[in-house]
């Protein structure tokens, strides 16, 4: 049984798409969504501002959801934060695929994550 599900967020199309994913997974299992997310910087906004608007729009839908955010490379962080949660499955995107080889990021995911991994197919 899955009692919490992680994934990535990023602003991107295909984040968007693992979120949505994630949410439905999280919704069946009436587990607990949560949000991760890298930034580059202390004082880097933009990708707190994404999770935040995520997470609102998550709770209204009536998803139980909670963010974090780390500052640091995004495959890294995505797996240390998957870890920190204690998630049974990590979502994430497949952004970056070339033809049959998976994106740097969800590749690194399935390669280093200590918990299962779903790569949504948006392309």
């Amino acid at each position: 049984m899955l009692t919490t599900v992680a994934v990535g967020v990023d602003g991107s199309a295909t984040a968007a798409e693992a979120v949505k994913m994630a949410a439905e997974v999280a919704r069946r299992f009436e587990a607990e969504l949560v949000l991760l997310t890298a930034y580059n910087r202390p004082d880097d906004q933009g990708p707190r501002e994404v999770v935040a608007q995520t997470e609102a729009r998550l709770r209204q839908e009536g998803v139980r959801c909670r963010a974090l955010a780390e500052e640091g490379n995004p495959s890294d962080v995505l797996v240390r934060l998957a870890k920190k949660c204690g998630a049974d499955i990590l979502v994430v995107g497949n952004k970056g695929m070339q033809r049959r080889a998976l994106g740097s990021i969800p590749n690194t995911v399935t390669h280093t994550a200590e918990c299962s991994v779903l790569v949504v197919k948006t392309t």
